[in-house]
This record gives structure tokens, C-alpha cells and sequence, in this order.
């Protein structure tokens, strides 16, 4: 990789640091397209939402009381209780909350889920430092561009195959990035942010085995928005580093890429917006379940089916998406009972999706005797781009149903609105903030722009 000299030190830094590190330390200074505001406060808030709701399943409340465990300075507050400590602390349980279930968004390209990481760590370092909502939302934005592109340039699918959780990687680094610049760190300095976090990266994909969604919580939010805020709490402290961790002698790729491509990490920067290409889950369940979801939404509304006219229903998946998701012990990542629920409801909530007690339920496990799930090679083929379903149905007066989701609601081709966002976070935080602050906490993510100090946010996010 060709390397540039830099001033009378002659640091060699390569033309990916330097582009890196310029574009991080210059975000906060620099406007956002309209479009891009308008996206960056939908996963702002969508995230937020998901804090809230996550302080009340299990990973949330074990993250709420580990961190009441640690005391620290009061700089930023844990979402969903009455907890204000250090930022670094405040990002690690945020982080679990965010990821507390499935109702987080997702890159797919990259193969992450960037708020969990991002959001708690720039929310968490907005606070400590008393930035504005402007500054929240472009250290946000800055963020998705840094993550998602971090493990592009890893060769995502690869990367994960390979054991690694792509998961943890890529929105470690939006994390550093967001936390850095609402830091205000300078150019140096940030070269600095991104070694100690390269250092600090890490994660394996054995998360998949985990019942209790509790060390998965940490895995995808809690690490890496700790890890960021920790990286740029330490350099703003005056720590040194490595010059360019990108390149030279033992470097980032040379540990991590059996085929990487770091002109990834730089690629389009400033044109092309990562957090457009993000998707919101219009289903509180696992990202492979949402395009069924959507299929058997769209047969019942269209033929008003009810759950005795079935006689079997076959979904096919993509293979990956069929191992994530098949007979799993947890009602929101479990495929079979998802479905079953649809048919008996008509619908999936977020409490209905959550009722670990419906699993026992004899109308639910009668159902899921008739409902079967298989990976399809076709719709392996379309990942990263779409994760597709296809639902087939036989009723019991031998008529055949089929619906193929080829563009899944919240993605790029089929995009949620701001009254979709709006309905989906107002539910999730009404039970937890009752519908005054509810309604609020929404109102005031759409006008972020006239927020001038983030610890304004505390009020609407306590409980």
C-alpha cells in the first residue's frame, strides 16, 4: 500500500489512514444532506426505542444492574432507569439494551447491526461532553459510514465465515468514530482513536449459541460502544499510539484479512451514506424472520386466512438464514412459533413476540406441527443484498397460496416512513415511559436540530 509523509516528522501514514482520519475528525464541522438528516434521525430514533424497550427483557435488566454495580462519575444516563454514570459505563449498558432482542436495524451488506454500538456511544459521549442535537446527529451518521465499511473492507461474509463476529467489529469502529469526534479529537489524535480500537477488536460468531440473548446483547451493542468510548475517552486523555494501524509492519489487515480490501474504509466517503442503506425492522423479531413475516402478513390480509384452514405451510430461507432461526428456544428468533403466532393473531407485536409463555401454548405448538422450514439455494444466492422469503401454504380445501418477498418493508426498495418509525417507536416506549414522555421522546428525536445540550434527553429517557 503506497504511504504518505506528513509534515517535518516524516510519519509515513497511509492514503486510507489519512482519508479516514481527515473524515472523522472534519464530521462534526461539516453539513449533512437533507435526506441523510431526515434517515440518520430514523435509526436515532428507532435505536432509542429499542433501548427503552430493552431495559425491561432480561439482557437489559442484568446490564442495568451490573453497571448500578460499578458506580462512576455522573456523565450520561442508562436508558430506562434512574442510573447516571461514567460514559463509558452508560455505553456498555446502553449498548444491551439496544440489543436487549431483535428490534435493532441492520446493514446487510456489512453484516452488522451498526445503532446498538453507535447510538449508545455517541449518545453516551454527547452527553459527558454537552454537545448539540446537530452534533448528535452528524456524529451518528459518521458512525454508520465508519462501521459498516470497516468489515466491507474485511470481506464480510468471508470474515464471518471465517469465526468472527462482524457483529462486534464494524460497529466497534463506527462507535470510536462518533465518540472521537463528539470528543472533538483532531486529525493525530484520531489516528490514535482508531489503533486503540483496533487493538481492542474483537469477537467470535459462537454468539449464535448463546439461549439467553445476554452475552449476544454485549457482543453486538454493549462491546463495542464501550470499547469506543473507551478508545476516545483514553486518547482525549493524552494516550499516544500507533501513527497508522492500517498499514505497515503487523498491521489490522495483516491480522485480520485473509482478502481484504482497506480502500473500502474510504471509499465514496462524504457521497455515499452507509446509514442510507440501513434497515429498519418493522418486526420486533430476528432480521432472517422478517421477510416471512411480511409473505404471511400478506397472505392473511389478501385471502383472510385463519389458522383451521391450514394444513401446511413451508417456509424456505436462505441457509444461513435457516441455521439462525429454526425451532430456536426463544420466541422472537424462532421461525415456527412466529408463524404460528401470525395465524392465531393476524398480526405480531412486540409483547406477542416476546411471550416466552405462548411457547407452551397447545392451539401455538398445534400449529407449528404444521408449519415446516427449509433453506432454499436460490435465496442463499441473493445475500448480502436481500434476505428473502418464500411461504407457501396448502389449506385444507387443497387451494395452494404463495408469496415470495423479494424487498422486505423498512429496507432500501421498500422503506418505512417517518409515520411508520413514529408508530413503531411510540409503541415500544409507551409501556416503559407511559405516552406523555412517549410521545415526546419522538417529538424531540424529529427536531433534534433545536436540542442545544444532549442531557436534555435525560428526562424523556429515565425511568
Amino acid at each position: 500500500m503506497a504511504a504518505m509523509k506528513r509534515g517535518n516528522n516524516a510519519l509515513e501514514i497511509s492514503p486510507v489512514m489519512h482519508g479516514l482520519a481527515t473524515y472523522i475528525s472534519r464530521a462534526l464541522r461539516t453539513p449533512l444532506p437533507v435526506a441523510v438528516v431526515e434517515k440518520t434521525k430514523h435509526h436515532l430514533l428507532d435505536t432509542l426505542a429499542a433501548m427503552v424497550s430493552g431495559s425491561r427483557l432480561l439482557p437489559g435488566r442484568m446490564a442495568i444492574s451490573y453497571v448500578k454495580s460499578l458506580a462512576g462519575s455522573r456523565e450520561a444516563t442508562v436508558v430506562g432507569s434512574s442510573l447516571v454514570t461514567s460514559a463509558i459505563n452508560a455505553a456498555l449498558a446502553n449498548g444491551m439494551l439496544a440489543h436487549a432482542d431483535e428490534t435493532d436495524d441492520s446493514h446487510p451488506r456489512s453484516c452488522v447491526h451498526p445503532g446498538c454500538g453507535i447510538v449508545a456511544a455517541a449518545l453516551a459521549m454527547a452527553e459527558s461532553k454537552q454537545r448539540s442535537g446537530t452534533e448528535l446527529l452528524r456524529a451518528v451518521a459518521l458512525g454508520y459510514d465508519v462501521g459498516p465499511r470497516l468489515t466491507m473492507s474485511l470481506n464480510a461474509r468471508e470474515f464471518r465465515a471465517d469465526g468472527h463476529s462482524t457483529q462486534s467489529f464494524g460497529p466497534m469502529f463506527g462507535a470510536a468514530a462518533a465518540a472521537g469526534a463528539l470528543c472533538g479529537l483532531n486529525y493525530d489524535r484520531i489516528r490514535h482513536l482508531l489503533s486503540y480500537t483496533a487493538q481492542q477488536a474483537s469477537g467470535l460468531s459462537c454468539w449464535m449459541r448463546d439461549k439467553d440473548h445476554i452475552e449476544k446483547a454485549f457482543d453486538f451493542g454493549g462491546m463495542p460502544a464501550r470499547n469506543g468510548v473507551t478508545a476516545a475517552t483514553m486518547v482525549a486523555h493524552g494516550f499516544t499510539a500507533v501513527e497508522d494501524v492500517f498499514a505497515g509492519e503487523r498491521n489490522f489487515f495483516v491480522a485480520y484479512g485473509r482478502a481484504p480490501n482497506p480502500n473500502e474504509l474510504v471509499r465514496d466517503l462524504g457521497s455515499t451514506y452507509e446509514i442510507m442503506n440501513t434497515n429498519i425492522k418493522p418486526w420486533s423479531v430476528g432480521y432472517p424472520i422478517q421477510s416471512t413475516l411480511d409473505s404471511l402478513f400478506e397472505l392473511i390480509r389478501a385471502h383472510n386466512l385463519k389458522p383451521d384452514q391450514v394444513e401446511h405451510l413451508l417456509v424456505k430461507v436462505s441457509h444461513y438464514g435457516a441455521n439462525t432461526i429454526d425451532n430456536r428456544s426463544m420466541p422472537d428468533i424462532c421461525i415456527q412459533h412466529l408463524c404460528a403466532i401470525m395465524l392465531l393473531d393476524g398480526t405480531v407485536t412486540f409483547q406477542s413476540s416476546h411471550d416466552i409463555k405462548r411457547m407452551r401454548d397447545r392451539k401455538v405448538l398445534a400449529l407449528r406441527r404444521r408449519i415446516e422450514l427449509r433453506g432454499d439455494d436460490e435465496l442463499e444466492r441473493a445475500l448480502p443484498a436481500a434476505y428473502q422469503a418464500i411461504v407457501e401454504i396448502r389449506l385444507k380445501d387443497g387451494r395452494q397460496l404463495r408469496h415470495h418477498a423479494k424487498s422486505v418493508r423498512g429496507t432500501q426498495d421498500n422503506p418505512m416512513t417517518r409515520a411508520d418509525i413514529d408508530a413503531k417507536c411510540y409503541d415500544l416506549c409507551a409501556p416503559v415511559l407511559g405516552r406523555r414522555r412517549a410521545r415526546a421522546l419522538c417529538d424531540t428525536a424529529w427536531n433534534l436540530e433545536k436540542l442545544k445540550d444532549a442531557r436534555k434527553l435525560r428526562r424523556l429517557l429515565r425511568a
